[in-house]
């Protein structure tokens, strides 16, 4: 995949500091889902794996990322390692447990010792170890929120944690090189076409203290995806508390499920999930 890589600025509400803790942080809660819970229970949010697959997955995404940053890799490592989840099918605990801690920790230090200016190679615009302090600490998330619903557990998250989350979903989403390697996104846009999320039970606050309202509205109508946070009418609102936001955008809560909120055209919210759908 040939992508043009301008410069573009990390936004984030989280420092980088910060980013490097919540890898661990958000790991480290997964360890007495570890401990305690079925390794052979299936992910039904990630179909074909079991529960042990997935944070072999994320463990192995974790020291791929790790490398990426610490030799300022140039161009894509292989990741074969944590694709193919085969021989992970009968996880033992007491070994999964430790190894993804270490995981984490590889990664962690790779990006403090970087700094997040340091340059390396990212499948997306940008070339700085910032885009894998921000994409692993939410892609550890997310695969904590399937393990967490896999083995029945309440998953819950940081505000400011969840708000950046979206951020980055949204920033992710809304990059024009989607329109070259998924020519089918284009079919989103057209007259009309917003979409607003509000989430109805927070504000958040950032590692400044500033206080930002958990609001977006997802604009359809030019030539390329763009989004704001902003309170505006919409062809389709969605309000939900801030983790079923969270959990709805990246496909593990249906548009339609308890405590979800949908008003006007649904079928365009269906259509935007499912064409910007990653993670």
């Amino acid at each position: 995949m040939s992508v043009v890589r301008p410069t573009v600025a990390v936004m984030t509400l989280l420092s980088h500091d910060r980013l490097c803790a919540e890898i661990t942080a958000q790991t480290d809660l997964l360890q007495p889902l570890v401990e305690g819970g079925d390794m052979r229970a299936p992910v039904p949010s990630c179909p074909g794996w079991n529960v042990g697959q997935l944070l072999r997955h994320l463990g192995g995404a974790q020291r791929w990322a790790a490398e990426t940053v610490r030799t300022r890799a140039a161009g894509p490592l292989p990741d074969d390692h944590f694709r193919d989840l085969s021989p992970y099918a009968d996880e033992d605990p007491a070994r999964l447990g430790p190894w993804l801690g270490e995981s984490a920790a590889l990664l962690a230090d790779a990006l403090r010792e970087a700094g997040p200016d340091a340059e390396v190679w990212t499948p997306v615009p940008g070339g700085t170890a910032a885009f894998y302090a921000r994409r692993f600490t939410h892609e550890t998330v997310v695969h904590r929120a399937d393990a967490t619903l896999a083995l029945g557990a309440e998953f819950t998250v940081a505000e400011d944690v969840a708000v950046d989350a979206l951020d980055e979903w949204m920033e992710l989403g809304a990059l024009p090189m989607h329109f070259d390697v998924h020519p089918r996104m284009r079919e989103l846009l057209g007259p009309g076409r917003t979409i607003h999320l509000h989430a109805t039970d927070t504000d958040t606050v950032t590692d400044t203290g500033t206080g930002a309202a958990a609001e977006w509205v997802v604009d359809l109508t030019g030539e390329v995806i763009t989004w704001r946070r902003a309170h505006e009418k919409a062809a389709v609102a969605v309000r939900a508390p801030l983790t079923d936001l969270l959990l709805l955008v990246y496909r593990r809560r249906p548009a339609g499920g308890e405590g979800v909120e949908v008003l006007g055209d649904a079928r365009l919210l269906d259509l935007w999930l499912e064409r910007v759908a990653f993670g």
